[in-house]
């Protein structure tokens, strides 16, 4: 079966389709409107090295979701385990170090899976390559679905932090929100490595922050200042005296949303500098050993204080309080846990465009994703994410508990395929060591699987059950557009070696409607294009219209340039239609002629200037592409900012 692919693997440009036929636009200044964009290649040009990751950028860019996870992983497991009042809270230590484990094993997974498929994709790559193709896109889909959600969690909870500290500013959540998405979309446009060396401080400050939290904590007796938490009222349940297993691993399920995102060096290790595979794993490590330290020392301080979750006010507020005092030191947490829990957002931007990447490398999405920008950008994806982003921050009102319920289920289901797709790589592989290699793995697959189910279990009737219906749903989508680029790729001929081209006659119809250097430009065009060139204007039989009409037959018979004017009637105010119709009528009457309609178009200095043009030259061409089969050439005469000489 063809494929819409290049012999290197890249993907062609699908073709602009109008009623099952190619339209080509060819430009005058071709030169000038070549794009920037290139299509996602294997291997990186050295002169594009300044705009790769280096291992300390990589933690920075690629790494804030797991890092900000510290900031809502441990509150959402002393939330489910205030229901057993006081008694439960002692079992948040236990709950966190089972977590940690878990991080372990998936550390020591990715870094594996880092060296095996250095190309990027992750769980998609690892299950494309031996878990099959529908496997594959259910990966795929459950990183998508993932990377969009923590772009919405990881903005709400940043402004979440800075309401805790400045209650006044809590009504305008949602417009909050929406600015810091702005904000980190901007970044982003300017390429990972501009992202990486904004978002550097940010990240050592909050990782310091959180640190000294933990380390003063320790030397503490009892909590310094609980001022942010006096006045609210207390979750916690009373007259509880015992913890069920069911709680507990519901306390597990909602505390694995700090897990989210150690994936994301994986998907991302082509944005690495060489050695790539070997930056991407110390990267990985890195993140590892941080954010296991972060949370279990933020668990043992909950224990040490006896911390009890209250509303309105976050876990890691009281925990900054108690350790720190209620003073600047507070603040500074404070404002560092809204910049990176706003800037973890950018985990997904730099992960989930590579992934819409290597999908539309495979057909699996549109083309367009697969292009890269200046600075290696994957400017369409960048946008994409941005924008379903947005629709759900709108959507949940700037809430991030509408959000949570949602969150870490789609990483669960990647890490699980991922885990047993690497079984597979590494019994194939038969390389040295992959008996422990299988067992590291086998054990992450059966760890990830169960946490998968217990978080949907627990998590379905608070919003779960929208992921289980969007999985397969994404699935389907992927196949649809995989079908159509597999008919396009077909009626192309893609992969069959053409017929010679041969000549035939052509003739080159010009839309005018008054006489100007644009005329004069567009027929000489014409002229060097087609064997014969015709030009065409529409008229309207109206008392108004009647003296421009006769004005340019006159000027046309005294400029006579040698083209015959031919005059279409229109009995209404549409210009593209009649157009269109003798393009049609003229390609009946000779069928095998080659027509060309050329449109001419002035094109103003100024970007502004745009906005007075009557827009003619789009709805000829609109026309002409939906309702005919002729070769579309717009014509761009450019007018210079002094004026035309």
């Amino acid at each position: 079966m063809s494929t819409v692919s290049q012999p290197d693997g890249r993907p062609e440009e699908p073709p602009d389709t109008a009623g099952g036929t190619v339209t080509t636009r060819p430009h005058s200044n071709a030169s000038s409107a070549t794009s920037t964009e290139t299509s996602t290649g294997p291997a990186a040009e050295p002169a594009e090295a300044r705009h790769r990751l280096t291992a300390l950028q990589g933690l920075a860019a690629l790494s804030l979701d797991a890092m900000a996870s510290v900031a809502y992983g441990p509150e959402s497991i002393v939330l489910v385990l205030a229901a057993a009042g006081g008694y439960g809270l002692g079992f948040a230590l236990p709950v966190t170090l089972a977590i940690a484990a878990l991080l372990t094993v998936l550390v020591a997974s990715y870094r594996q899976v880092i060296a095996a498929f250095p190309d990027g994709g992750g769980s998609y790559a690892v299950a494309k390559a031996h878990l099959g193709r529908r496997t594959a896109l259910v990966a795929a889909a459950s990183l998508l679905l993932d990377y969009v959600l923590n772009v919405a969690v990881s903005v709400t909870a940043g402004v979440a932090a800075l309401t805790s500290a400045f209650p006044g500013l809590y009504g305008d959540r949602v417009a909050l929100c929406l600015a810091v998405l702005v904000l980190i979309t901007g970044i982003n446009l300017r390429g990972i490595v501009d992202t990486a060396k904004a978002f550097l401080v940010p990240t050592a400050v909050f990782i310091g922050s959180v640190l000294a939290v933990v380390v003063v904590g320790l030397l503490r007796d009892a909590p310094a200042s609980t001022v942010t938490a006096d006045g609210h009222a207390s979750v916690l349940a009373h007259h509880a005296t015992s913890v069920g297993a069911l709680l507990l691993l519901k306390a597990f399920a909602s505390g694995c949303s700090a897990l989210t995102g150690v994936e994301a060096v994986a998907n991302a290790v082509p944005s690495f500098r060489a050695p790539a595979v070997r930056r991407a794993q110390r990267t990985e490590v890195a993140l590892g050993a941080l954010l296991g330290v972060m949370l279990i020392g933020l668990s043992v301080l909950i224990g040490r204080f006896h911390l009890q979750p209250v509303a309105g006010v976050t876990v890691l507020a009281q925990l900054a309080d108690a350790s720190l005092g209620h003073n600047g030191a507070f603040y500074v947490v404070q404002f560092a846990t809204m910049a990176l829990l706003a800037l973890a957002a950018n985990t997904s931007f730099g992960g989930l465009p590579v992934l819409m990447g290597l999908l539309a490398r495979d057909n699996y999405l549109p083309h367009v994703f697969g292009l890269k920008a200046d600075r290696q950008v994957h400017r369409h994806g960048v946008l994409a994410l941005a924008a379903v982003a947005a629709a759900l921050l709108v959507f949940s009102g700037g809430d991030i508990n509408t959000l949570v319920p949602l969150f870490a289920i789609g990483v669960f289901v990647g890490f699980t395929l991922c885990q047993i797709g690497m079984v597979r790589h590494w019994r194939r592989e038969r390389s040295p060591g992959r008996r422990g290699k299988v067992l590291l793995n086998g054990f992450g697959a059966v760890l990830t699987g169960v946490s998968a189910l217990v978080v949907t279990a627990t998590k379905f009737t608070e919003g779960a059950w929208l992921i289980v219906i969007a999985l397969p749903l994404m699935v389907l989508g992927f196949e649809a557009v995989h079908r159509a680029y597999d008919r396009i790729g077909e009626r192309l001929g893609l992969g069959r070696v053409p017929e010679a081209p041969r000549r035939a006659p052509s003739l080159v119809v010009v839309p005018v409607s008054h006489l100007s250097r644009l005329t004069r430009e567009a027929l000489n065009a014409a002229v060097s294009l087609g064997d014969e060139v015709v030009a065409v204007t529409v008229t309207y039989d109206d008392p108004a219209d009647r003296p421009a009409t006769e004005a340019l037959r006159r000027d046309w018979e005294l400029w006579n340039p040698g083209v015959e004017l031919l005059e279409l009637p229109s009995t209404t105010r549409s210009v593209g239609r009649p157009i269109a119709g003798y393009v049609t009528d003229l390609t009946a009457r000779r069928p095998g002629t080659r027509i060309t309609v050329l449109i001419p178009e002035a094109e103003p200095a100024h970007l502004w200037q745009r906005l007075l043009q009557n827009q003619r030259g789009a709805v000829v061409a609109h026309a002409v592409r939906r309702d005919t089969d002729a070769a579309i050439c717009r014509l761009r005469f450019r007018l210079e900012a002094g004026g035309a000489r």
